[in-house]
């Protein structure tokens, strides 16, 4: 557990790198790049989400490629920039980037889903566990062909492959904490994975809210 005097000390830092890390998140690629590719506001496309599996639907796959890069770096570079302070700074820009995506003051806070975002906060905070996430959210891809269910998957593996790749408790309940946020966001995927309605990767067909 965190030195309460230490974290009383470092408060203005840690607010910082909160804000800083929500900043970065916050930023829609998925729905500028839509919007520069000429194919209109992806908010009235498909699930209306501004992440990249609806960009693929509206964009097609170059700009979908991009925004996930995009949305993986906005996570990796918020905690990158403010490891320079400590680890502690560093969780707390990994809080602030996914929930800036996730809530996203620009678009009344209503952002996308933050599997990417996870992912790319997972690769600088510790390597293996978010190399070990993608590998995850890769393998229930290419069998399933559900993206909604590969990043239910990989999320939920983040705790696990936190505690038995680097045994850091803080690690673990930050990994715990946004899996179980971002499964909260995904409550409609999940309903129609369990009718069997939910679109699959590449299938072209609209998912509803």
């Amino acid at each position: 557990m965190p030195d309460p005097i230490a974290w009383g000390a470092a408060g203005p830092y840690l607010a910082a790198a909160f804000v800083l890390g929500y900043l970065l998140g916050s930023v829609p690629f998925g729905l500028v790049l839509t919007f520069l590719a000429g194919k209109g506001d992806l908010r009235k496309v498909g699930s209306g989400n501004i992440g990249a599996t609806n960009v693929l639907r509206a964009a097609g796959k170059p700009i979908a490629a991009l925004t996930l890069v995009l949305d993986a770096g906005k996570g990796a570079a918020a905690v990158a920039v403010a490891w320079q302070w400590g680890p502690d700074t560093a969780l707390m820009a990994a809080y602030g980037s996914v929930l800036g995506h996730l809530f996203p003051v620009w678009l009344k806070f209503s952002g996308g889903k933050g599997v990417a975002t996870t992912l790319g906060v997972h690769l600088v905070m510790a390597w293996p566990v978010g190399a070990a996430c993608c590998g995850a959210w890769l393998l229930v891809a290419a069998v399933t062909r559900y993206s909604s269910l590969a990043a239910l998957v990989a999320l939920a593996l983040g705790p696990v492959f936190a505690w038995y790749l680097t045994a850091d408790i803080q690690l673990v309940q930050y990994a715990a904490i946004i899996a179980a946020i971002v499964w909260l966001r995904h409550a409609g995927n999940i309903k129609r994975l369990l009718t069997g309605t939910e679109p699959k990767i590449g299938s072209g067909k609209r998912a509803s809210h």
